[in-house]
Protein backbone atom coordinates (compact mmCIF):
# COMPACT_ATOMS: atom_id res chain seq x y z
CA UNK A 1 0.00 0.00 0.00
CA UNK A 2 1.48 3.72 -0.76
CA UNK A 3 2.48 5.86 1.87
CA UNK A 4 3.15 9.90 2.16
CA UNK A 5 4.82 11.70 4.40
CA UNK A 6 4.24 15.43 4.35
CA UNK A 7 7.58 17.51 3.27
CA UNK A 8 7.85 19.45 6.38
CA UNK A 9 11.68 20.24 6.45
CA UNK A 10 11.08 21.67 2.73
CA UNK A 11 8.34 23.60 3.65
CA UNK A 12 10.63 25.30 6.72
CA UNK A 13 13.70 25.78 3.99
CA UNK A 14 10.99 27.86 1.88
CA UNK A 15 9.33 29.78 4.00
CA UNK A 16 11.85 31.10 6.75
CA UNK A 17 15.32 30.69 4.20
CA UNK A 18 13.89 31.28 0.52
CA UNK A 19 11.32 33.37 1.23
CA UNK A 20 11.73 34.58 4.50
CA UNK A 21 8.04 35.34 5.55
CA UNK A 22 9.42 36.81 8.90
CA UNK A 23 9.88 40.47 7.07
CA UNK A 24 6.58 40.99 6.23
CA UNK A 25 5.56 40.34 10.29
CA UNK A 26 4.28 44.28 10.16
CA UNK A 27 1.62 43.13 7.30
CA UNK A 28 -1.95 42.56 8.38
CA UNK A 29 -2.37 38.88 9.02
CA UNK A 30 1.80 37.85 9.54
CA UNK A 31 1.94 40.20 12.36
CA UNK A 32 0.95 36.24 14.00
CA UNK A 33 2.49 34.01 11.85
CA UNK A 34 5.67 33.81 13.78
CA UNK A 35 8.23 30.67 13.24
CA UNK A 36 6.67 28.84 16.40
CA UNK A 37 2.74 29.38 14.75
CA UNK A 38 4.13 28.66 11.70
CA UNK A 39 6.05 25.10 12.89
CA UNK A 40 2.72 24.10 14.66
CA UNK A 41 1.22 24.68 12.21
CA UNK A 42 3.39 22.48 9.53
CA UNK A 43 3.55 19.73 12.65
CA UNK A 44 -0.11 19.75 13.12
CA UNK A 45 -1.37 19.43 9.36
CA UNK A 46 1.17 16.67 8.50
CA UNK A 47 -0.05 14.82 10.89
CA UNK A 48 -3.77 14.89 9.53
CA UNK A 49 -2.60 14.05 6.33
CA UNK A 50 -0.78 11.22 7.33
CA UNK A 51 -2.61 9.93 9.77
CA UNK A 52 -6.57 10.71 9.13
CA UNK A 53 -6.81 11.45 5.27
CA UNK A 54 -4.06 9.18 3.45
CA UNK A 55 -5.38 6.28 4.62
CA UNK A 56 -8.51 6.69 3.23
CA UNK A 57 -7.03 7.86 -0.29
CA UNK A 58 -7.64 4.12 -1.56
CA UNK A 59 -11.21 3.64 0.02
CA UNK A 60 -12.20 7.08 -1.66
CA UNK A 61 -10.55 5.35 -5.44
CA UNK A 62 -12.18 1.85 -4.38
CA UNK A 63 -15.50 2.71 -3.21
CA UNK A 64 -16.76 6.17 -4.70
CA UNK A 65 -19.61 8.55 -4.07
CA UNK A 66 -22.87 6.67 -4.42
CA UNK A 67 -26.05 8.08 -5.16
CA UNK A 68 -29.51 7.01 -4.46
CA UNK A 69 -32.57 9.06 -4.37
CA UNK A 70 -31.23 12.36 -4.62
CA UNK A 71 -28.58 11.38 -1.78
CA UNK A 72 -24.85 11.22 -2.17
CA UNK A 73 -23.19 9.10 0.34
CA UNK A 74 -19.07 10.04 0.55
CA UNK A 75 -16.59 7.11 1.13
CA UNK A 76 -16.52 5.29 4.34
CA UNK A 77 -14.52 7.80 6.36
CA UNK A 78 -14.80 10.62 4.77
CA UNK A 79 -17.88 12.20 6.81
CA UNK A 80 -15.67 11.71 9.99
CA UNK A 81 -12.72 13.14 8.46
CA UNK A 82 -14.44 15.82 7.47
CA UNK A 83 -15.41 16.47 10.91
CA UNK A 84 -12.20 16.44 12.14
CA UNK A 85 -11.29 19.74 9.66
CA UNK A 86 -14.20 21.06 10.92
CA UNK A 87 -13.31 20.74 14.68
CA UNK A 88 -9.47 21.53 13.98
CA UNK A 89 -10.42 24.89 12.20
CA UNK A 90 -8.45 24.37 9.25
CA UNK A 91 -11.01 25.99 6.51
CA UNK A 92 -10.20 28.85 8.93
CA UNK A 93 -7.14 29.24 8.89
CA UNK A 94 -6.69 31.99 6.13
CA UNK A 95 -10.35 33.59 6.33
CA UNK A 96 -10.98 36.96 7.15
CA UNK A 97 -11.51 37.67 11.16
CA UNK A 98 -14.74 39.41 10.50
CA UNK A 99 -16.44 36.09 9.79
CA UNK A 100 -14.57 34.22 12.11
CA UNK A 101 -11.38 33.44 10.15
CA UNK A 102 -7.73 33.25 11.45
CA UNK A 103 -6.80 35.82 8.78
CA UNK A 104 -3.55 34.32 8.46
CA UNK A 105 -1.76 34.99 5.12
CA UNK A 106 -3.14 32.62 2.11
CA UNK A 107 0.70 31.76 1.43
CA UNK A 108 -0.39 29.02 4.43
CA UNK A 109 -2.94 27.76 3.27
CA UNK A 110 -0.88 26.22 0.15
CA UNK A 111 1.17 24.55 2.24
CA UNK A 112 -1.63 22.96 4.30
CA UNK A 113 -3.82 22.08 0.55
CA UNK A 114 -0.66 20.78 -1.10
CA UNK A 115 -0.21 18.43 2.23
CA UNK A 116 -3.96 17.75 2.05
CA UNK A 117 -4.04 16.82 -1.64
CA UNK A 118 -0.80 14.30 -1.21
CA UNK A 119 -2.49 12.38 0.95
CA UNK A 120 -6.17 12.35 -0.42
CA UNK A 121 -6.66 14.67 -3.53
CA UNK A 122 -10.31 13.45 -3.72
CA UNK A 123 -11.34 14.68 -0.36
CA UNK A 124 -9.40 18.03 -0.63
CA UNK A 125 -11.69 19.44 -3.15
CA UNK A 126 -14.64 19.65 -0.83
CA UNK A 127 -12.70 22.46 1.38
CA UNK A 128 -10.84 23.76 -1.39
CA UNK A 129 -14.33 24.22 -3.46
CA UNK A 130 -15.62 26.15 -0.62
CA UNK A 131 -13.03 28.78 0.06
CA UNK A 132 -13.22 29.72 -3.87
CA UNK A 133 -16.56 29.85 -3.06
CA UNK A 134 -15.71 32.24 0.14
CA UNK A 135 -13.38 34.54 -1.84
CA UNK A 136 -16.23 35.38 -4.43
CA UNK A 137 -18.48 36.08 -2.11
CA UNK A 138 -16.30 38.08 0.23
CA UNK A 139 -15.09 40.36 -2.79
CA UNK A 140 -18.15 40.59 -4.36
CA UNK A 141 -20.69 39.82 -2.56
CA UNK A 142 -23.27 42.33 -0.81
CA UNK A 143 -23.22 42.94 3.20
CA UNK A 144 -26.47 40.55 3.35
CA UNK A 145 -25.16 37.81 1.39
CA UNK A 146 -21.34 37.89 3.63
CA UNK A 147 -23.10 37.73 7.08
CA UNK A 148 -25.90 35.09 5.77
CA UNK A 149 -23.27 32.74 4.06
CA UNK A 150 -19.56 33.64 4.98
CA UNK A 151 -19.60 32.40 8.76
CA UNK A 152 -21.00 28.87 8.06
CA UNK A 153 -18.53 28.87 5.01
CA UNK A 154 -15.78 29.70 6.96
CA UNK A 155 -15.99 27.27 9.35
CA UNK A 156 -16.63 24.77 7.54
CA UNK A 157 -20.22 23.96 7.98
CA UNK A 158 -21.65 24.88 4.87
CA UNK A 159 -19.25 23.92 1.75
CA UNK A 160 -19.58 25.54 -1.68
CA UNK A 161 -19.05 25.00 -4.97
CA UNK A 162 -18.52 26.77 -8.48
CA UNK A 163 -20.94 26.61 -11.29
CA UNK A 164 -19.99 26.98 -14.87
CA UNK A 165 -20.18 24.21 -17.24
CA UNK A 166 -23.29 22.97 -19.09
CA UNK A 167 -23.74 20.28 -21.29
CA UNK A 168 -23.16 22.04 -24.49
CA UNK A 169 -20.78 24.27 -23.30
CA UNK A 170 -17.38 24.32 -21.32
CA UNK A 171 -15.04 27.11 -21.73
CA UNK A 172 -16.88 28.92 -24.58
CA UNK A 173 -19.39 30.16 -21.15
CA UNK A 174 -21.11 33.03 -23.73
CA UNK A 175 -23.00 29.95 -25.15
CA UNK A 176 -24.87 29.51 -21.53
CA UNK A 177 -28.58 28.00 -21.38
CA UNK A 178 -29.50 28.67 -17.59
CA UNK A 179 -31.80 31.50 -16.90
CA UNK A 180 -31.99 33.77 -14.12
CA UNK A 181 -35.95 35.24 -13.93
CA UNK A 182 -36.14 38.15 -11.58
CA UNK A 183 -38.79 37.85 -8.71
CA UNK A 184 -40.82 40.76 -6.98
CA UNK A 185 -38.37 40.26 -3.85
CA UNK A 186 -35.36 40.90 -5.52
CA UNK A 187 -34.32 36.92 -5.47
CA UNK A 188 -34.47 35.14 -9.33
CA UNK A 189 -35.80 32.10 -9.93
CA UNK A 190 -33.01 30.05 -11.57
CA UNK A 191 -33.39 26.86 -14.23
CA UNK A 192 -30.96 24.71 -16.31
CA UNK A 193 -28.25 21.92 -15.67
CA UNK A 194 -24.61 22.40 -14.90
CA UNK A 195 -22.47 19.59 -15.35
CA UNK A 196 -19.09 18.25 -13.81
CA UNK A 197 -20.06 20.16 -11.03
CA UNK A 198 -17.50 19.20 -8.24
CA UNK A 199 -18.69 18.23 -4.66
CA UNK A 200 -22.15 19.44 -6.05
CA UNK A 201 -24.05 16.74 -3.66
CA UNK A 202 -22.56 15.36 -0.65
CA UNK A 203 -23.21 14.30 2.82
CA UNK A 204 -20.30 15.89 4.76
CA UNK A 205 -21.90 19.01 5.49
CA UNK A 206 -26.09 20.67 6.27
CA UNK A 207 -25.70 22.85 3.25
CA UNK A 208 -23.94 23.59 0.11
CA UNK A 209 -23.43 27.12 -1.51
CA UNK A 210 -23.57 27.08 -4.95
CA UNK A 211 -22.19 29.91 -7.21
CA UNK A 212 -23.69 29.76 -10.32
CA UNK A 213 -23.55 31.61 -13.41
CA UNK A 214 -26.55 32.10 -15.43
CA UNK A 215 -28.20 34.54 -18.01
CA UNK A 216 -31.06 37.51 -17.01
CA UNK A 217 -34.12 37.28 -19.20
CA UNK A 218 -32.88 39.81 -21.67
CA UNK A 219 -29.56 39.80 -21.25
CA UNK A 220 -26.97 40.98 -23.87
CA UNK A 221 -26.22 37.94 -25.65
CA UNK A 222 -22.83 36.26 -25.28
CA UNK A 223 -20.03 36.60 -22.07
CA UNK A 224 -21.59 39.97 -21.26
CA UNK A 225 -24.40 39.06 -20.59
CA UNK A 226 -23.94 36.90 -17.90
CA UNK A 227 -24.69 36.87 -14.24
CA UNK A 228 -23.52 35.27 -10.84
CA UNK A 229 -26.01 33.86 -8.23
CA UNK A 230 -25.76 32.25 -5.10
CA UNK A 231 -28.29 29.66 -5.08
CA UNK A 232 -27.52 27.32 -2.06
CA UNK A 233 -29.10 23.69 -0.94
CA UNK A 234 -31.75 24.65 1.62
CA UNK A 235 -32.80 28.00 1.86
CA UNK A 236 -31.35 30.61 4.88
CA UNK A 237 -33.92 31.62 7.25
CA UNK A 238 -33.90 35.52 8.49
CA UNK A 239 -31.92 34.36 11.80
CA UNK A 240 -29.59 31.96 10.23
CA UNK A 241 -31.56 28.63 10.64
CA UNK A 242 -31.74 26.52 7.45
CA UNK A 243 -35.26 26.12 5.85
CA UNK A 244 -36.57 24.41 3.03
CA UNK A 245 -34.80 22.54 0.40
CA UNK A 246 -34.20 24.88 -3.20
CA UNK A 247 -34.90 23.93 -6.27
CA UNK A 248 -31.74 22.04 -7.13
CA UNK A 249 -31.03 18.35 -6.86
CA UNK A 250 -28.36 16.30 -8.26
CA UNK A 251 -29.44 14.17 -11.43
CA UNK A 252 -26.41 11.80 -11.81
CA UNK A 253 -23.04 10.98 -10.69
CA UNK A 254 -20.02 11.17 -13.60
CA UNK A 255 -18.61 7.89 -13.79
CA UNK A 256 -14.47 9.32 -14.50
CA UNK A 257 -11.23 8.27 -14.84
CA UNK A 258 -10.01 9.37 -11.63
CA UNK A 259 -10.87 11.28 -7.85
CA UNK A 260 -13.37 8.83 -7.25
CA UNK A 261 -13.82 9.80 -3.47
CA UNK A 262 -15.21 13.34 -5.14
CA UNK A 263 -18.82 14.00 -6.12
CA UNK A 264 -18.90 14.78 -9.44
CA UNK A 265 -22.70 15.89 -10.41
CA UNK A 266 -25.21 16.61 -12.79
CA UNK A 267 -27.39 19.17 -10.84
CA UNK A 268 -30.40 20.51 -12.33
CA UNK A 269 -32.01 23.80 -11.24
CA UNK A 270 -35.79 23.78 -11.61
CA UNK A 271 -36.85 27.13 -10.39
CA UNK A 272 -34.42 27.52 -7.66
CA UNK A 273 -34.17 30.33 -5.74
CA UNK A 274 -30.93 32.17 -5.97
CA UNK A 275 -29.40 35.80 -5.15
CA UNK A 276 -27.07 38.14 -7.28
CA UNK A 277 -23.85 38.66 -6.79
CA UNK A 278 -22.02 41.80 -7.28
CA UNK A 279 -23.76 43.36 -10.77
CA UNK A 280 -26.12 42.10 -13.18
CA UNK A 281 -24.45 40.85 -16.26
CA UNK A 282 -20.68 40.84 -14.65
CA UNK A 283 -20.83 37.51 -13.14
CA UNK A 284 -17.57 36.88 -15.05
CA UNK A 285 -15.78 39.05 -12.83
CA UNK A 286 -17.04 38.04 -9.66
CA UNK A 287 -16.09 34.66 -11.35
CA UNK A 288 -12.56 35.17 -11.98
CA UNK A 289 -11.86 35.55 -8.48
CA UNK A 290 -13.06 32.08 -7.49
CA UNK A 291 -11.45 30.92 -10.77
CA UNK A 292 -7.88 32.19 -10.74
CA UNK A 293 -7.69 30.91 -6.81
CA UNK A 294 -8.60 27.58 -8.01
CA UNK A 295 -6.37 27.59 -11.27
CA UNK A 296 -3.35 27.88 -8.54
CA UNK A 297 -5.16 25.08 -6.02
CA UNK A 298 -5.37 23.04 -9.56
CA UNK A 299 -1.63 23.48 -10.24
CA UNK A 300 -0.80 22.47 -6.56
CA UNK A 301 -2.51 19.12 -7.24
CA UNK A 302 -0.35 18.68 -10.42
CA UNK A 303 2.57 18.92 -8.05
CA UNK A 304 0.75 16.79 -4.99
CA UNK A 305 0.39 13.82 -6.85
CA UNK A 306 3.81 14.17 -8.11
CA UNK A 307 5.57 14.35 -5.02
CA UNK A 308 3.33 11.63 -3.20
CA UNK A 309 4.32 9.00 -6.40
CA UNK A 310 7.84 10.07 -6.61
CA UNK A 311 8.04 9.64 -2.22
CA UNK A 312 6.74 5.64 -3.33
CA UNK A 313 8.78 5.10 -6.25
CA UNK A 314 12.06 6.27 -4.20
CA UNK A 315 11.05 3.82 -1.51
CA UNK A 316 10.33 1.54 -4.25
CA UNK A 317 13.77 1.86 -5.52
CA UNK A 318 15.67 1.53 -2.64
CA UNK A 319 14.60 -1.48 -1.57
CA UNK A 320 13.77 -3.44 -4.90
CA UNK A 321 16.62 -5.89 -6.09
CA UNK A 322 17.06 -6.16 -10.01
CA UNK A 323 20.13 -6.99 -11.66
CA UNK A 324 23.09 -5.31 -11.21
CA UNK A 325 24.96 -2.11 -11.18
CA UNK A 326 26.12 -1.14 -14.61
CA UNK A 327 30.05 -0.57 -12.66
CA UNK A 328 30.19 -3.96 -11.24
CA UNK A 329 28.22 -5.06 -7.93
CA UNK A 330 26.84 -2.41 -4.74
CA UNK A 331 25.61 -5.04 -2.91
CA UNK A 332 28.00 -8.24 -3.63
CA UNK A 333 26.11 -10.11 -0.43
CA UNK A 334 22.46 -9.78 -2.05
CA UNK A 335 21.40 -11.41 -5.21
CA UNK A 336 20.88 -8.15 -6.84
CA UNK A 337 21.51 -4.59 -6.29
CA UNK A 338 18.28 -2.00 -5.64
CA UNK A 339 17.05 -0.30 -8.28
CA UNK A 340 18.61 3.34 -7.41
CA UNK A 341 21.66 2.40 -8.27
CA UNK A 342 20.76 2.08 -12.06
CA UNK A 343 21.32 5.60 -14.30
CA UNK A 344 17.88 5.39 -16.11
CA UNK A 345 16.03 4.81 -12.45
CA UNK A 346 17.80 7.84 -11.04
CA UNK A 347 17.16 10.12 -13.86
CA UNK A 348 13.18 9.55 -13.48
CA UNK A 349 13.71 9.83 -9.47
CA UNK A 350 15.43 13.15 -9.90
CA UNK A 351 13.26 14.21 -12.72
CA UNK A 352 10.76 14.42 -10.05
CA UNK A 353 12.71 15.78 -7.07
CA UNK A 354 13.67 18.71 -8.97
CA UNK A 355 10.33 19.57 -10.45
CA UNK A 356 8.56 18.67 -7.03
CA UNK A 357 11.02 21.01 -4.67
CA UNK A 358 11.02 23.93 -7.90
CA UNK A 359 7.25 23.60 -8.45
CA UNK A 360 6.57 23.41 -4.23
CA UNK A 361 9.00 27.23 -3.75
CA UNK A 362 6.93 28.53 -7.36
CA UNK A 363 3.94 27.94 -6.05
CA UNK A 364 4.80 29.31 -2.22
CA UNK A 365 6.86 32.70 -4.45
CA UNK A 366 3.43 33.28 -6.00
CA UNK A 367 0.99 32.58 -3.23
CA UNK A 368 3.53 35.25 -1.22
CA UNK A 369 3.17 37.58 -4.26
CA UNK A 370 -0.66 37.63 -3.91
CA UNK A 371 -0.52 38.14 -0.56
CA UNK A 372 1.47 41.05 -1.21
CA UNK A 373 -1.07 42.75 -3.81
CA UNK A 374 -3.82 43.07 -1.09
CA UNK A 375 -1.70 43.85 2.26
CA UNK A 376 1.50 45.84 1.16
CA UNK A 377 0.97 49.46 2.03
CA UNK A 378 3.52 50.40 -0.65
CA UNK A 379 1.34 50.81 -3.98
CA UNK A 380 4.09 50.24 -6.06
CA UNK A 381 4.68 46.60 -4.36
CA UNK A 382 0.59 45.95 -4.52
CA UNK A 383 1.16 46.65 -8.36
CA UNK A 384 4.15 44.59 -8.98
CA UNK A 385 2.60 41.96 -6.71
CA UNK A 386 -0.83 41.60 -8.60
CA UNK A 387 1.09 41.82 -12.07
CA UNK A 388 3.41 38.81 -11.08
CA UNK A 389 0.35 36.97 -9.95
CA UNK A 390 -1.73 37.53 -12.80
CA UNK A 391 1.14 36.47 -15.44
CA UNK A 392 1.64 33.16 -13.20
CA UNK A 393 -1.31 31.67 -12.43
CA UNK A 394 -2.16 30.03 -15.98
CA UNK A 395 1.89 29.29 -16.40
CA UNK A 396 1.24 27.75 -12.64
CA UNK A 397 -1.99 25.68 -13.46
CA UNK A 398 -0.48 24.54 -17.02
CA UNK A 399 2.68 23.85 -16.41
CA UNK A 400 2.76 22.13 -13.11
CA UNK A 401 -0.55 19.96 -14.26
CA UNK A 402 1.35 18.54 -17.43
CA UNK A 403 4.24 18.18 -15.92
CA UNK A 404 2.83 16.85 -12.60
CA UNK A 405 0.79 13.87 -14.76
CA UNK A 406 3.92 13.22 -16.75
CA UNK A 407 6.12 12.60 -13.51
CA UNK A 408 3.68 10.80 -12.14
CA UNK A 409 4.02 8.54 -15.14
CA UNK A 410 7.73 8.23 -14.90
CA UNK A 411 7.14 7.70 -11.01
CA UNK A 412 4.58 4.41 -12.49
CA UNK A 413 7.58 3.59 -14.49
CA UNK A 414 10.32 2.84 -12.11
CA UNK A 415 8.06 0.11 -10.52
CA UNK A 416 7.87 -1.79 -13.92
CA UNK A 417 4.90 -3.97 -13.83
CA UNK A 418 4.00 -3.72 -10.54
CA UNK A 419 3.39 -0.24 -11.29
CA UNK A 420 0.08 -1.46 -13.00
CA UNK A 421 -1.10 -3.10 -10.20
CA UNK A 422 -3.45 -1.86 -8.27
CA UNK A 423 -2.45 -2.99 -4.90
CA UNK A 424 0.74 -0.54 -5.13
CA UNK A 425 -1.51 2.52 -5.76
CA UNK A 426 0.62 3.86 -8.43
CA UNK A 427 -2.49 3.95 -10.88
CA UNK A 428 -4.47 5.82 -8.78
CA UNK A 429 -1.69 9.00 -8.49
CA UNK A 430 -1.56 8.78 -12.22
CA UNK A 431 -5.44 8.81 -12.93
CA UNK A 432 -5.97 11.23 -10.35
CA UNK A 433 -3.59 13.74 -11.59
CA UNK A 434 -4.92 13.32 -15.21
CA UNK A 435 -8.33 15.59 -14.15
CA UNK A 436 -5.80 18.91 -13.56
CA UNK A 437 -4.62 19.36 -17.04
CA UNK A 438 -8.59 19.42 -18.01
CA UNK A 439 -10.75 21.22 -15.47
CA UNK A 440 -10.38 25.01 -14.64
CA UNK A 441 -9.84 25.64 -18.20
CA UNK A 442 -7.79 23.48 -20.18
CA UNK A 443 -4.00 23.37 -20.51
CA UNK A 444 -4.12 24.70 -24.05
CA UNK A 445 -7.04 27.37 -23.03
CA UNK A 446 -4.10 28.64 -20.50
CA UNK A 447 -1.85 29.19 -22.75
CA UNK A 448 -4.05 31.00 -24.80
CA UNK A 449 -4.54 32.78 -22.27
CA UNK A 450 -0.97 33.41 -21.30
CA UNK A 451 0.11 34.40 -24.94
CA UNK A 452 -3.06 36.38 -25.99
CA UNK A 453 -3.98 38.23 -23.11
CA UNK A 454 -1.14 38.70 -20.29
CA UNK A 455 1.56 38.72 -22.19
CA UNK A 456 0.45 42.14 -23.26
CA UNK A 457 -1.21 43.50 -20.80
CA UNK A 458 -0.43 47.07 -19.65
CA UNK A 459 2.13 46.75 -22.35
CA UNK A 460 4.07 43.93 -21.24
CA UNK A 461 4.72 45.69 -18.09
CA UNK A 462 4.45 42.27 -16.34
CA UNK A 463 6.71 39.61 -18.19
CA UNK A 464 9.29 42.55 -18.79
CA UNK A 465 9.40 43.15 -15.25
CA UNK A 466 9.67 39.41 -14.62
CA UNK A 467 12.76 39.14 -17.15
CA UNK A 468 14.56 42.20 -15.76
CA UNK A 469 14.16 40.33 -12.09
CA UNK A 470 15.70 37.31 -13.46
CA UNK A 471 18.55 39.67 -15.30
CA UNK A 472 19.31 40.97 -11.94
CA UNK A 473 19.94 38.03 -10.04
CA UNK A 474 21.76 36.09 -13.30
CA UNK A 475 24.11 39.60 -13.36
CA UNK A 476 24.92 39.34 -9.24
CA UNK A 477 25.44 35.89 -8.99
CA UNK A 478 27.24 34.80 -12.51
CA UNK A 479 30.60 34.82 -10.59
CA UNK A 480 29.59 32.92 -7.56
CA UNK A 481 31.92 29.40 -8.40
CA UNK A 482 29.13 27.07 -6.37
CA UNK A 483 25.78 28.47 -8.11
CA UNK A 484 27.66 29.00 -11.41
CA UNK A 485 25.80 26.22 -13.40
CA UNK A 486 22.38 26.90 -12.49
CA UNK A 487 23.46 30.71 -13.48
CA UNK A 488 24.51 29.90 -16.52
CA UNK A 489 21.94 27.20 -17.52
CA UNK A 490 19.30 30.10 -16.43
CA UNK A 491 21.21 32.73 -18.09
CA UNK A 492 20.65 30.84 -21.71
CA UNK A 493 16.68 29.76 -20.48
CA UNK A 494 16.35 33.57 -20.05
CA UNK A 495 17.55 34.14 -23.32
CA UNK A 496 15.30 32.01 -24.80
CA UNK A 497 11.88 33.32 -22.60
CA UNK A 498 13.37 36.71 -23.93
CA UNK A 499 13.71 35.55 -27.46
CA UNK A 500 9.90 34.10 -27.59
CA UNK A 501 8.25 36.92 -26.15
CA UNK A 502 9.62 39.42 -28.46
CA UNK A 503 8.76 36.65 -31.60
CA UNK A 504 5.02 36.37 -30.59
CA UNK A 505 5.06 40.54 -30.40
CA UNK A 506 6.74 40.83 -34.00
CA UNK A 507 4.58 37.64 -35.32
CA UNK A 508 1.38 37.28 -33.70
CA UNK A 509 -0.50 40.41 -34.37
CA UNK A 510 -0.27 39.93 -38.14
CA UNK A 511 -1.12 36.34 -37.38
CA UNK A 512 -3.12 35.34 -34.35
CA UNK A 513 -2.42 31.71 -35.35
CA UNK A 514 1.17 32.12 -34.97
CA UNK A 515 -0.18 32.64 -31.02
CA UNK A 516 -2.02 29.76 -30.96
CA UNK A 517 0.88 27.44 -32.89
CA UNK A 518 3.17 28.48 -30.07
CA UNK A 519 1.28 28.78 -26.98
CA UNK A 520 1.59 26.00 -25.31
CA UNK A 521 5.34 25.76 -26.02
CA UNK A 522 5.39 29.16 -24.47
CA UNK A 523 3.75 28.18 -21.63
CA UNK A 524 5.82 25.37 -20.93
CA UNK A 525 8.97 27.24 -21.88
CA UNK A 526 7.78 30.03 -19.12
CA UNK A 527 7.24 27.22 -16.28
CA UNK A 528 10.82 26.06 -17.13
CA UNK A 529 12.95 28.83 -16.97
CA UNK A 530 10.23 29.96 -13.43
CA UNK A 531 11.12 27.28 -12.07
CA UNK A 532 14.84 27.34 -13.04
CA UNK A 533 14.98 30.79 -11.10
CA UNK A 534 12.99 29.00 -8.03
CA UNK A 535 15.94 26.78 -8.15
CA UNK A 536 18.61 30.38 -8.04
CA UNK A 537 16.84 31.61 -5.13
CA UNK A 538 17.06 28.27 -3.17
CA UNK A 539 20.46 27.28 -4.28
CA UNK A 540 21.57 31.16 -2.52
CA UNK A 541 20.14 30.19 0.37
CA UNK A 542 21.35 26.62 1.02
CA UNK A 543 24.93 28.24 0.11
CA UNK A 544 24.24 31.15 3.05
CA UNK A 545 23.11 28.44 5.56
CA UNK A 546 25.71 26.29 4.93
CA UNK A 547 28.05 29.41 5.12
CA UNK A 548 26.45 30.21 8.46
CA UNK A 549 27.37 26.07 9.77
CA UNK A 550 23.88 25.16 9.75
CA UNK A 551 23.40 21.51 11.42
CA UNK A 552 21.72 19.80 9.02
CA UNK A 553 24.36 20.31 5.93
CA UNK A 554 23.53 17.80 4.40
CA UNK A 555 20.08 18.84 3.41
CA UNK A 556 21.22 21.92 1.87
CA UNK A 557 24.32 20.45 -0.34
CA UNK A 558 21.46 18.31 -1.39
CA UNK A 559 19.48 21.40 -2.31
CA UNK A 560 22.43 22.55 -4.44
CA UNK A 561 23.16 19.43 -6.41
CA UNK A 562 19.70 18.90 -6.87
CA UNK A 563 19.38 22.55 -8.53
CA UNK A 564 22.31 21.74 -10.95
CA UNK A 565 20.18 18.63 -12.13
CA UNK A 566 17.41 20.97 -13.32
CA UNK A 567 20.23 23.23 -15.06
CA UNK A 568 22.19 20.29 -16.51
CA UNK A 569 19.06 17.73 -17.50
CA UNK A 570 15.69 19.92 -17.76
CA UNK A 571 16.43 24.11 -18.04
CA UNK A 572 17.79 23.09 -21.82
CA UNK A 573 14.16 21.80 -22.26
CA UNK A 574 13.91 25.48 -23.20
CA UNK A 575 15.95 25.64 -26.80
CA UNK A 576 13.36 22.99 -28.01
CA UNK A 577 10.22 25.13 -26.93
CA UNK A 578 11.78 27.94 -28.23
CA UNK A 579 12.63 26.48 -31.75
CA UNK A 580 9.07 25.13 -31.91
CA UNK A 581 7.58 28.87 -31.24
CA UNK A 582 9.45 29.86 -34.13
CA UNK A 583 8.32 27.64 -36.81
CA UNK A 584 4.87 29.75 -35.79
CA UNK A 585 1.27 27.78 -37.72
CA UNK A 586 1.77 28.08 -41.39
CA UNK A 587 2.92 24.37 -42.08
CA UNK A 588 -0.13 23.01 -39.64
CA UNK A 589 -2.31 25.27 -40.44
CA UNK A 590 -1.93 24.32 -44.48
CA UNK A 591 -3.57 21.14 -43.77
CA UNK A 592 -7.17 20.77 -45.58
CA UNK A 593 -9.18 18.93 -43.40
CA UNK A 594 -9.42 16.05 -45.62
CA UNK A 595 -5.89 15.67 -44.88
CA UNK A 596 -6.22 14.62 -41.06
Amino acid sequence: MPTYKAPVRDFQFLLFDVLDIEQHKALPGFEEASRELISAILDEAAKFSEEVLQPLNAVGDEQGCRLENGVVTTPDGFRQAYQTLVENGWPALTADPNYGGQGLPNTLSQVFNEMVSSANMAFGMYPGLSHGAYSALLHHGSDVLKETYLPKLVSGEWTGTMNLTEPHCGTDLGLMRTKAVPQPDGAYQISGQKIFISAGEHDLAENIVHLVLARIEGAPEGIKGVSLFVVPKFLVNSDGTLGARNGVSCGALEKKMGIHGNATCVLNYDGATGYLVGEEHKGMRAMFTMMNEARLGVGLQGLSQSEVAYQNALAYATERLQGRALTGPKQPSKPADPLIVHPDIRRMLLNLKSFNEGARALLLWTALKGDLSHKSPDEKIREESDDLMSLLTPVVKGHLTDRGFALAVEAQQVYGGHGYIDEWGMGQFVRDARIAMIYEGANGVQALDLVGRKLAQNGGRAVFAFLAELATFIETQKNDEDLAPLVKALEVSRADLEAATMWFMENALSNFDHAGAGSTDYMHLFGLVAIGYMWGLMGQAAKSRLKDGAPDAEFFKTKLATGRYYAERVLPETGLHLTRIRAGADMMMSFEVEAF
